[in-house]
């Protein structure tokens, strides 16, 4: 007996483009093995959140950027959830956390997005993967830590 694959929304924090290359290989990835996907590289809170219901899953690949700020294409999105905070109890989601350990604000964007929608009710499917720019093969380690992600939902 074959189950339904759930719809993966994939939100992307960006400033350089480097997050979204690996956001791109990964939604690759999912399709081939039959996921629906959706794509939000300038993620829309409303459009979103109002969205949530128990089949919504979040596949997050966040860039930390300057002093451990989101990626640019996320900013709004980042900070309309801190401010409004909305319950997210329904929500599954997994988080890549894209940073350079050569800064002390390493990965810091993903693991706050992490922590907030853990305390905001959402399940959290998996560990968050974290990516160092100047030590990893990004696409390697996050095409790795799929396999993981997908024998879970």
């Amino acid at each position: 007996m074959q189950s339904t694959r759930p719809t993966i929304d994939i939100l992307v924090a960006t400033t350089s483009g480097n997050t979204e290359y690996l956001a791109d290989q990964l939604n690759d990835q999912l399709t081939e093995q039959g996921f629906t996907t959706r794509m939000h590289y300038e993620p829309d809170y409303t459009e979103l959140v109002n969205a949530v219901t128990t089949d919504t899953y979040w596949l997050a690949c966040i860039a930390s950027h300057g002093a451990g700020e989101y990626g640019d294409s996320m900013l709004a999105f980042a900070d309309d959830l801190h401010a409004k905070k909305p319950p997210l109890d329904p929500l599954h989601y997994a988080v890549i956390a894209v940073g350079d350990s050569c800064y002390d604000t390493y990965c810091e964007a993903g693991r706050d997005f992490d922590r907030t929608l853990k305390d905001l009710g959402a399940k959290r499917l998996t560990e968050r993967l974290e990516i160092d720019m100047s030590r990893d093969d990004p696409e390697k380690k996050a095409s790795t830590w799929l396999g993981s992600f997908t024998q879970l939902l």
